[in-house]
């Protein structure tokens, strides 16, 4: 068997620590079940008696909730589903901001098919769900 040379080091080593980092820092599962999830889809909007979970499975076809937590360390729990809007089913996602004590949920960012929706238009559209 040959010695390792300087140069086979040399690809070895690089290779390893992109291993490595792709080990911890890639690509991870989302989460679609914990204590986030639960509470934003408890969560009556606005004081209205509808759940978010409700409403959101009587509005979207296939809703799915996702949690994920920000550089930042905000805890953010994401709905996608196809659901109705201005009388067309597109692809929407609305997020949820969720305060680390889980007493409060803010309406972040709203998508629909992909393209991000100003404030009126999420907030609007939310209160259609929950009524």
């Amino acid at each position: 068997m040959r010695k390792l040379s300087k140069r086979n080091i040399l690809w070895i080593v690089p290779i390893g620590i992109l291993g490595i980092f792709w080990y911890f820092y890639g690509p991870q599962k989302d989460i679609t079940d914990n204590e986030y999830i639960t509470y934003v889809k408890n969560y009556s909007y606005e004081e209205h008696t509808k759940t978010l979970e409700d409403a959101f499975a009587s509005a979207c076809e296939n809703p799915s909730w996702i949690y994920f937590e920000t550089q930042k360390g905000q805890d953010v729990v994401e709905v996608e589903g196809d659901c109705s809007v201005n009388s067309k089913v597109a692809k929407v996602n609305v997020q949820f901001l969720v305060d680390s004590a889980m007493t409060n949920v803010q309406s972040g960012a709203m998508l629909v098919d992909h393209k991000m929706q100003k404030e009126t238009d999420r907030d609007q559209f939310l209160l259609t769900l929950v009524q």
